[in-house]
């Protein structure tokens, strides 16, 4: 998926599903999510599964989320990107993103980027 089919995320409301949740652990690399993990129902991505989403702004596991997708995870070297869906109303800079994807994102070479 290019990158602008992401950037048509950008500032829309967006309903996620979590498949990680908050406080949960990754099964394969054992690291906890301090933040909601999902993905966009009835999307495909780079890697064939659909668009991954991080979730900033909420402060207790859930199942689900609608909120409003802020920036692009935009990763130079590897396939998948992914979306960050914040509460409608709530704003973060980059930097304060950076720091909240940094558990997993550190691990990647990147930028986000907000347009």
């Amino acid at each position: 998926m290019s990158l602008d089919n992401y950037k048509k995320f950008l500032g829309q409301k967006i309903h996620v599903k979590m498949d990680r949740k908050m406080g949960e652990r990754h099964l394969k690399y054992n690291f906890i999510y301090p933040v909601n993990y999902g993905y966009i129902p009835n999307t495909i991505s780079e890697d064939g599964e659909e668009i991954d989403v991080y979730i900033l702004g909420v402060f207790e596991p859930v199942d689900e989320f609608c909120g409003i997708c802020r920036a692009i995870v935009y990763r130079y070297d590897d396939e998948e990107n992914k979306l960050i869906v914040i509460p409608d109303g709530k704003n973060y800079t980059v930097s304060q993103m950076e720091v909240l994807v940094e558990f997993q994102e550190r691990f990647f070479k990147h930028k986000i980027l907000t347009e």
